[in-house]
């Protein structure tokens, strides 16, 4: 690519894999676009993740650049964060896990050229997608579509599959409406996307589910349902998202960035 890629990554508690996953992004861009970015959103983790990401900003200056701020503020929080700080043509949503392999990218962005979409998000339910996924994430990901699907009647299958590309001039339009900091900002986002006229498409993903631990627990499944009602009240009933929105929301942009070679607890 010719353009300026931005990838933004959120991190919460990564730091035993995060070193190698970086070095693995770092080089899967090398090979997709001369001119990329890549923005690590330490997202209040309490592990040693901005210490061995910090460690990586050495090793690849110009390249990666490590935010952190000292309080987990959820996903969603950290994406918006990330994307303020992107200057890309284009910009890049990964998870850290690397459940999805950034090598996947290429395909992303063939579609993005060819249907001329300002959002390519990945989907599980693709039918060329090739899913290694636990059953009981399955059927959340299929209940919880359900209801996407009925409240805002997207033209996709999935919101919350961690692999998304947009151009970055229609993010910077829609990012500073949202109000959802977790895990229903990827909701959010899209539905007020569409909302806006922007064409989004799906792209199929391969997926190996590497984490041994589930993040989503019961108390967070219950919490998206809350926040994506909530979505749908600003959406369709308030219209709060047709405003212009007055300014940046002022607390997205109280990022801290350490200085080179701060050691956490100094």
């Amino acid at each position: 690519m010719n353009e300026k890629i931005s990838v933004v990554i959120p991190a919460y508690n990564e730091s035993k894999h995060i070193a190698e996953n970086l070095r693995t992004i770092l080089a899967s861009l090398a090979s997709l676009a001369e001119d990329f970015e890549i923005l690590l959103i330490d997202d209040g983790s309490i592990d040693e993740t901005w210490r061995r990401a910090a460690e990586s900003e050495q090793a690849a200056p110009g390249r990666l650049r490590v935010l952190r701020y000292a309080h987990n503020m959820g996903k969603g929080y950290a994406l918006a964060c990330g994307a303020r700080f992107a200057s890309g043509t284009h910009t890049v949503f990964l998870d850290a896990d690397l459940d999805l392999h950034p090598d996947q990218l290429s395909r992303f962005f063939e579609i993005m050229r060819r249907s001329g979409a300002d959002a390519v998000v990945g989907s599980k339910w693709h039918p060329a997608s090739t899913v290694s996924y636990p059953r009981w994430r399955r059927f959340l990901s299929r209940g919880y579509y359900a209801i996407v699907r009925c409240l805002f009647g997207l033209p996709l299958r999935d919101t919350q599959t961690g692999l998304k590309v947009f151009r970055s001039d229609a993010l910077a339009r829609v990012v500073p409406r949202l109000l959802a900091k977790r895990f229903a900002f990827d909701v959010e986002l899209l539905a007020v996307m569409h909302r806006m006229g922007y064409t989004i498409v799906e792209a199929p993903v391969d997926l190996q589910f590497r984490r041994a631990l589930p993040r989503l627990r019961l108390r967070d499944a219950f919490a998206v349902l809350v926040d994506t009602l909530a979505i749908f009240y600003r959406l369709h009933i308030r219209r709060y998202y047709d405003k212009e929105p007055a300014a940046q929301h002022r607390a997205l942009l109280e990022v801290f960035e350490p200085p080179q070679g701060t050691v956490l607890g100094r």
